[in-house]
């Protein structure tokens, strides 16, 4: 059974322990028969139909009355995540990328976008997808090369390619970011929202990765999009997609969290039932010293995760510095503890179809994606200069 007695710190309000209680209650009836590992696309569309039926994507893509902006409670998006991934990998895809994908609208849209797009979103109905990526800019976003022209007055035409993109082939509806020139580099990039299916638009390639999951290259050809799909203005792109990613980076740590927790309970049982010389593994204290490890670093982690979701539910405007080193700790903590955890299961855990060869597999692109551990390192260290530097200049001006 999975460690709960975190949800005790003082991170948590009633409303997150109900949920966290209720949606592994659902998780461990409803997930394993909804996921066909030979229709990955298909697993992915009935988990999030199933995950819309039972109310739980409505935090993914909260919905907001005319002129107000929606609110993502991070705290209920990460143990969302880490609940999830603890069963299975797939289900916190379907419901991360729900999230991820509908943020630059429910973020930034009008009045009109979010009515339009959301709702589906919410029930399960409707499947989005966030295409920032580029063959040559990701982390370095101020790169992108895709563009977007003027193409008439209400329309502008897309132009270029999108690659890693997470429903790619799957989605309803993608967040295009582009570039529009009202300024160099990343001041110079827009939002759009592509509709699957418009003339122009088409999948290039499905990619295969270790742990499948819908991903593609995304081709744009004279796709002509309505400057009324634009999300926020001209030149928001990289104000919006770095406000998305600054909700969502946390999460990504939380499904490492999930993930970790699995392996170690895996060990643990592991350790217990399986007897070497004599007496059970866990008698070793070699392996005390490993789970130990396990436990100390599970437990920092989630510190850092749930750190860097109650500040920015408290009201931090943005939280890059601590969803930056949440992200970068859990998810190389998760790799350290799955390994740990496929090495006490010696043979078995190479094994194809066991749990430990699943996780080991799942958790290596999550210290890549939404940012690679180098990058967040470059984020982390950039806003400490920052910081340095502000403090420096506040002394000078008083004396």
């Amino acid at each position: 059974m999975p460690d709960t007695s975190f949800l005790d710190w003082p991170f948590f309000e009633d409303a997150h322990r109900a949920r966290a209680g209720a949606l592994a209650l659902w998780a461990d009836t409803a997930v394993a028969g909804l996921i066909d590992h030979h229709d990955v696309d298909g697993s992915c569309r009935a988990l999030v139909r199933a995950l819309g039926d039972a109310g739980w994507l409505k935090a993914a893509a909260p919905l907001a009355g005319p002129g107000m902006t929606a609110r993502h409670d991070v705290r209920t998006l990460c143990l969302s995540r880490e609940i999830l991934a603890y069963r299975s990998g797939l289900a916190d895809f379907a419901f991360a990328m729900q999230g991820l994908g509908s943020g630059p609208v429910a973020l930034a849209g009008t009045d009109e976008q979010k009515a339009r797009w959301l709702p589906g979103v919410g029930a399960g109905t409707a499947i989005p997808a966030f295409a920032l990526s580029e063959l040559e800019a990701g982390s370095d976003v101020a790169a992108l090369a895709c563009t977007a022209t003027p193409d008439g007055n209400e329309h502008v035409r897309l132009d270029g390619d999108k690659t890693w993109i997470s429903n790619g082939g799957i989605a309803d509806w993608y967040v295009v970011f582009a570039r529009t020139g009202e300024a160099p580099g990343a001041r110079g990039l827009s939002a759009f929202v592509v509709e699957a299916g418009t003339p122009g638009f088409e999948i290039a390639e499905r990619i295969d990765v270790i742990a499948p999951h819908p991903l593609a290259t995304l081709h744009f050809d004279g796709c002509r999009v309505p400057v009324a799909n634009r999300i926020g203005r001209g030149g928001d792109g990289f104000r919006i997609a770095m406000a998305t990613l600054d909700i969502f980076r946390s999460t990504v740590g939380a499904a490492a969290l999930g993930f970790a927790r699995r392996a170690a309970d895996e060990a643990l049982d592991r350790a217990l039932k399986r007897r070497l010389f004599g007496a059970p593994l866990a008698d070793l204290q070699l392996t005390q010293a490993r789970l130990a490890d396990m436990a100390t670093g599970i437990d920092a982690a989630a510190l850092l995760i749930y750190r860097a979701a109650w500040t920015k539910d408290t009201g931090a405007p943005r939280i890059t510095r601590e969803a930056a080193m949440a992200k970068m700790f859990a998810t190389e903590t998760a790799q350290s503890v799955i390994d740990a955890a496929v090495q006490l299961f010696g043979g078995l855990g190479v094994r194809s179809g066991t749990k430990v060869e699943e996780l080991y597999r799942e958790i290596r692109a999550l210290r890549i994606y939404e940012g690679a551990t180098e990058v967040q390192k470059i984020v982390i260290a950039r806003e400490m200069l920052k910081a340095a530097e502000a403090a420096g200049a506040r002394a000078d001006a008083r004396h």
